[in-house]
């Protein structure tokens, strides 16, 4: 089972691979609702111009609340977070993502 855990991920919002996956929480402007981001520096970083870094972009849009938000993400050349930017929304904590999750069960 650890074989397929290790291949498809497991568990839940913590990684037990090295710290190659990573989440992060974005709440748009204007809504009630925080999407949960999960990014694979191992698979879904791209090269920045410069070939000294890392980047990736993702369009956030939750369920419930159809306002965009993009979230760009900077690494280094060892895939280490430099830098977080979102656009049209922000970043929450993962305790605030906790909360909120809370209030949708039901």
């Amino acid at each position: 089972m650890d074989f397929l855990k290790k291949i498809f991920g497991g568990g839940g919002g913590g990684s037990s691979d090295g710290g190659s996956v990573l989440f992060f929480y974005v709440k748009p402007h204007g809504c009630d609702e925080i999407v949960r981001i999960r990014i694979n520096k191992m698979s879904e970083l791209s090269q920045n111009d410069a070939q000294d870094g890392y980047f990736v972009y993702k369009a956030v849009l939750g369920t419930k609340c159809f306002q965009k938000a993009e979230l760009t993400l900077a690494f280094d050349k060892n895939r280490r977070l430099t830098e977080q930017t979102v656009t049209g929304g922000a970043l929450v904590t993962p305790a605030e993502y906790d909360v909120w999750q809370a209030t949708q069960a039901g």
